[in-house]
C-alpha cells in the first residue's frame, strides 16, 4: 500500500475514535525500517486500546499489513506496527514523559484532518458551519 494512503487510513482511524494531538513524522531520513511515525494521545486506557484496535482493523480492511499491536494490556502506550508506518498511542502523561516528538520529530507531514476537510468543503459551498446528521432509514 502506498505510504500516503496508509497514513491517511491511520489518521482517519485515529480521528474516528477521537484521538487527540495527532502528528505524523516523515522518518525516511532517519531509518530504513519505516517511513512514518504517527503519534496520538488517548484520554484513558480504554480509549488508547480502542484507538489501537481501530487502527489495526482499518489498515487490514484497506488491504494493508499490521505486523503487531503491543501495549493493549495496560493501555498506557499502545504501539501498532503497520510496516511502513509505526503508530504510537499514548496517554498524555506518558507522551509528555517519553517525548517521542523529540526523537522522531523534525520533518512533520502536513495532512488535512477530517474536520478541516469538512470546514473547507462548507466554505466552498458558502456555508458558515457544518452539521452532520444521521438519517434514519
Amino acid at each position: 500500500m502506498d505510504i500516503r494512503k496508509l497514513q491517511r487510513v491511520i489518521v482517519d482511524a485515529l480521528e474516528d475514535v477521537k484521538a487527540q494531538d495527532i502528528v505524523v513524522y516523515n522518518t525516511k531520513h532517519l531509518t530504513s525500517e519505516f517511513e512514518r511515525v504517527i503519534i496520538a494521545s488517548g484520554s484513558s486506557n480504554r480509549q488508547t486500546r480502542a484507538l489501537g484496535y481501530n487502527v489495526a482493523a482499518d489498515v487490514k480492511a484497506a488491504g494493508g499489513d499490521v505486523l503487531s499491536v503491543e501495549g493493549t494490556d495496560s493501555g498506557e502506550w499502545v504501539l501498532v506496527d503497520c510496516g511502513a508506518a509505526v503508530v504510537h498511542i499514548l496517554q498524555p502523561a506518558m507522551r509528555e514523559y517519553y517525548n517521542l516528538e523529540e526523537i522522531w520529530g523534525g520533518k512533520k507531514v502536513r495532512m488535512k484532518m477530517a474536520a478541516d476537510k469538512a470546514a473547507e468543503h462548507a466554505k466552498k459551498l458558502g456555508l458558515n458551519r457544518v452539521e452532520i446528521v444521521d438519517e434514519e432509514e
